[in-house]
């Protein structure tokens, strides 16, 4: 190696570093190398010499080394293995590399770049390209300091961020399991008539409900609601609603003037409760569409509010199939609302599905929906089929329909009226 003009030497720093970097130099012994460790050492650095790459490499294998100063020329190893094998075993820890050359010929540099160094230094060293070569390594340490800090810290935060989802996903589960619950009964009869429900959420948790309950020894009234949007505050006010449908007469909306010995709550006047409820005591800008019906299970008259939710399908014992209701509003949107009210009696072999926007919105792949008519053809096709069997083959009919990308909660009721009267008044199943 040629000799280098001999470097100034720095001023000693008295002061405590906030840092001391590591350098490793890599080049034979001689004046230069002195010279750049004294160099170096005045300037702050904690240096180590080492003459040989594989030398260098077991140093590199015992100490991190912040910036590694390599000759061109090295014996036992060329320096481009020497880059090279540093990079793989560094791994993770970055250590800016300086190769000190004779010339610079863009091929060996293209090479050197490749096989992993990052600046260069021409010979004979000058004192003014040495400190610029540092201070390029020093910022190129301090950028790579700050992504991994950050990459630590992101890292760190997706650790939390995972927890708390997987928390949420069991919370979710459990939510479930209880909404699930508020439908304890499936399906039940009533003399010559089966009534089934299917509630599928199409998340964890969901808006739709559907039940039913008896009111006297002949009605029986049952419903189905959608509360606008997903996810938890669908749930919770589906919950809510729930208690005041449920079994229980003194929590039932619709039994408590039953209770007294007076006529249950007529399906409009419930819906109108509903509608005042949700204006004037809840603080909340959801509504929800809702079927309520009674049933009269000796007579087959069905007494029916429709207020939003999607048309009821009357299918009769002949296969016509019978699109009912206007419309009405939905329940919580203006204070004096016009439901539907509907009035008709069922036949032996008719049924009667009410299902909500999940069914009949469901979207293909090419974006087409369902439909009313979609579901009418799913009727025809399964009309072999009755009770859970139906609903089923139902609900797969749709999921295969949207390929599986379901986005909204799926639920029905399906009404009806056996052929052969049966007199068996069994509840549940």
């Amino acid at each position: 190696m040629k000799t280098a003009k001999k470097l100034p030497t720095r001023p000693a720093d008295h002061s405590a570093p906030k840092l001391v970097r590591r350098v490793l130099l890599v080049n034979e012994p001689d004046e230069t190398r002195q010279q750049i460790t004294q160099f170096l050492r005045n300037a702050g650095y904690d240096v180590t010499g080492a003459t040989t790459g594989p030398e260098a490499l077991i140093l590199c294998r015992e100490t991190k080394f912040d910036i590694v100063i390599a000759n061109w020329s090295l014996p036992c190893m060329s320096t481009l293995e020497f880059c090279r094998a540093y990079r793989v075993q560094s791994g993770a820890s970055y250590g800016f590399v300086i190769l000190m050359m004779p010339r610079r010929d863009m091929p060996e540099i293209l090479a050197a770049l490749e096989a992993g160094a990052d600046d260069f230094l021409k010979l004979p060293l000058a004192p003014a390209e040495l400190e610029v070569r540092l201070t390029t390594g020093e910022r190129m340490l301090r950028v790579e300091e700050s992504l991994r800090n950050s990459n630590d810290q992101l890292r760190s935060a997706l650790d939390k961020l995972r927890d708390t989802q997987t928390a949420m996903e069991r919370d979710l589960r459990e939510a479930r399991k209880l909404q699930q619950g508020l439908v304890r009964e499936r399906s039940g009869r009533w003399g010559p008539f089966d009534l089934s429900l299917l509630l599928r959420p199409a998340g964890h948790i969901g808006g739709d409900l559907v039940n039913f309950f008896p009111i006297d020894d002949s009605r029986v009234g049952f419903y189905a609601l959608d509360v606008s949007g997903h996810g938890v505050t669908a749930a919770l006010l589906t919950a809510q609603l729930s208690v005041h449908l449920s079994g229980s007469s003194d929590q039932n909306v619709a039994l408590r003037a039953a209770q007294s010995g007076s006529e249950a709550v007529h399906p409009a006047a419930l819906a109108h409760f509903f509608n005042n409820m949700m204006l004037e005591e809840m603080i909340t800008d959801s509504y929800f569409t809702m079927i309520y019906a009674e049933l009269n299970h000796k007579t087959g008259k069905v007494q029916m509010v429709q207020a939003g939710h999607p048309h009821p399908v009357l299918q009769r014992a002949d296969g016509r199939i019978e699109e009912i209701g206007a419309g009405g509003m939905p329940i919580g949107v203006v204070e004096d609302p016009i439901f539907d009210e509907i009035e008709f009696t069922m036949q032996p072999g008719d049924r009667l599905m009410v299902a909500s926007d999940g069914v009949i919105e469901a979207r293909s792949p090419a974006g087409h929906l369902l439909g009313e008519e979609g579901l009418r053809a799913i009727m025809q096709t399964n009309a072999f089929l009755s009770g859970h069997a139906f609903l089923e083959s139902m609900a797969w009919s749709v999921s295969e329909y949207c390929r599986g990308e379901r986005p909204d909660d799926m639920s029905a009721v399906l009404l009806e009226y056996r052929k052969s009267a049966d007199t068996v008044s069994l509840r549940g199943s």
